[in-house]
């Protein structure tokens, strides 16, 4: 076998290449090992582990009130939905009931989350495919929206705003005004979208029919979020096991039938404009009342195990503690969504070009330090 960043030639006369663990494709230290007849790929395997950090090591070091945030640096992106599911579950342990005020506050900048963070997908989509403009398009309205965490949170990416028992403090009182006003320009801006990538015939042909991933498959490899949506398959947590009020909302769950890569492309279209339906629904009617349910300083929670899943924005995020009645938790155990939606990385590859690995790992939507925890 190879060392790391070498080429070489199997004895069947097959070659065997390394895609990063430096590779602008891969969106970061992500390995791939493949196999190529040619230009066609015969096998992928993932090399993982380059970031590793034992993020679940250290949250069981760290209190109840401490360990929410470490999950800020998994899937970055979604760093305020990967804190609400650990406050959920702790939440869910102590037994405590969240104001109405909070939930939708949570919900509110889960949403907002969901939208940076596709708004970021879509650019570099575009970018991994050779077209640079929608890159710069995606961050005029991501900005707008990391501008409301910054005066919101203090901070834009990790916001680290989630507590037991409810959020950090109140939203700043230009928050609706601001929200309301980003909501209009993202829906503003939906046709040139379409103009700019969506209906690209370059685009097109880059990914319809590439990168197929059937019903079976996804439910086999345990893929979640909009890259299993896409393949036909109902798992919206946020439909399925509601959290936080998403049951009083009306909006819809993206279900696609196509499974190739043009098909994951529209669910995250789609999922975006959802994502303001659901903002525009909430921005005017917050609740009054406090921010935090009643909790001690000192978090215990009862021994026995606790469960909590959520919708980030590429699948499902599971948080499992095991409480020995201690301020820390003695078993912690995150099981992410691109550590699953990667398993499938090979069987949506095999038979394709190597220019389609490219495509396809770009509507997968993977950030790798949430695969290596």
């Amino acid at each position: 076998m190879s060392l790391l960043g070498e080429n070489f030639m199997t004895e069947e006369g097959e070659f065997v290449i390394n895609m990063g663990p430096q590779h602008p494709s891969t969106h970061g230290v992500l390995h791939l090992k493949v196999w190529l007849d040619g230009e066609t790929i015969k096998k992928v395997q993932p090399h993982l582990g380059y970031i590793h950090r034992s993020i679940e090591k250290m949250s069981e070091r760290l209190s109840y009130r401490n360990f929410i945030y470490a999950t800020s640096r998994m899937d970055y992106l979604s760093a305020h939905i990967n804190n609400q599911a650990c406050a959920l579950a702790v939440e869910k342990g102590l037994q405590v009931e969240v104001p109405a005020r909070a939930q939708a506050i949570r919900v509110l900048l889960a949403e907002l989350t969901r939208l940076q963070s596709h708004q970021l997908w879509w650019g570099c989509t575009g970018l991994d495919l050779g077209a640079v403009t929608p890159f710069f398009y995606a961050f005029r309205e991501r900005e707008a929206i990391m501008e409301i965490f910054e005066e919101t949170c203090g901070a834009r990416l990790t916001q680290n705003f989630c507590v037991p028992g409810g959020v950090m403090y109140d939203v700043n009182p230009n928050f609706q005004k601001r929200v309301k006003d980003v909501m209009q320009q993202i829906k503003s801006k939906y046709r040139e979208y379409e103009e700019i990538l969506t209906g690209n015939v370059i685009f097109e042909n880059r990914t319809k029919g590439v990168g197929y991933l059937s019903k079976e498959d996804a439910i086999s490899f345990g893929v979640t979020g909009p890259t299993a949506r896409a393949s036909g398959i109902s798992c919206d947590i946020r439909k399925w096991f509601p959290y936080d009020g998403y049951e009083k909302l009306d909006f819809e769950e993206v279900v696609m039938e196509g499974g190739d890569c043009y098909t994951r492309y529209m669910a995250r279209i789609e999922e975006m404009k959802q994502s303001v339906h659901i903002i525009e629904q909430m921005i005017d009617n917050l609740p009054e009342g406090d921010i935090q349910g009643k909790t001690k300083n000192v978090i215990k929670l009862p021994k026995g195990e606790f469960y909590q899943k959520v919708e980030t924005a590429r699948g499902e995020l599971g948080v499992y503690i095991v409480s020995d009645g201690a301020a820390s938790p003695y078993r912690i155990k995150y099981r992410s969504p691109n550590f699953s939606n990667l398993s499938a990385l090979e069987t949506m590859s095999v038979g394709t070009k190597i220019g389609d690995l490219v495509a396809i790992m770009a509507t997968i939507d993977l950030v790798i330090p949430d695969i290596d925890r």
